[in-house]
């Protein structure tokens, strides 16, 4: 048996130490590089995945561009969305009603093309922003919104 020092002893205990602490940091380290490197190829795969979503939303149309729209095109829908009681004082010519609160339980019952341009209105312009989003939301891809009646300018019409 071989006679150690306390010197000798105590080397023997801190290079022991030293290599438990040599490999720890270097798995940390390989770990570190590791999370580095995942998760550049995640933002790279996310940034590639962000590029191809495509967000569908309604547009924002003015009333004079409604008004064109109905004068000039044909195969469209001119949807009110206020109230029954609103609908009877007064309507844009050939509008049907969806009051803005029933537009997800009988749109898809009513508004049967999903890519039929749909004209949007209600009283001031609120609701109709809201029911244009829902019908996006249902799958709707040609919504147009145009405000509100009360700034409409080219005639209503009473049943």
């Amino acid at each position: 048996m071989k006679n150690f020092d306390g010197k000798q002893i105590i080397v023997k205990i801190l290079k022991f130490i030293g290599a438990i602490f040599a490999g720890f940091f270097i798995g940390c380290a390989i770990a570190v590089i590791y999370s580095i490197i995942v998760q550049v190829a995640t933002e790279k795969k996310g940034d590639e995945i962000m590029n191809e979503v495509v967000t569908v939303t309604y547009e924002q149309i003015s009333q004079a561009e409604a008004k064109n729209i109905i004068d000039t095109k044909s195969n469209f829908i001119i949807l009110d969305v206020r109230t029954e009681e609103e609908f009877a004082e007064g309507h844009i010519e050939n509008a049907i009603l969806i009051p803005d609160y029933e537009i997800t339980s009988k749109a898809d019952e009513i508004l049967k093309d999903k890519n039929q341009l749909i004209l949007v209105y209600c009283r001031s312009g609120n609701r109709s922003k809201v029911a244009s989003q829902a019908l996006v939301e249902l799958g709707y891809t040609n919504v147009k919104e145009f405000g509100g009646i009360i700034d409409w300018e080219y005639g209503i019409v009473k049943d």
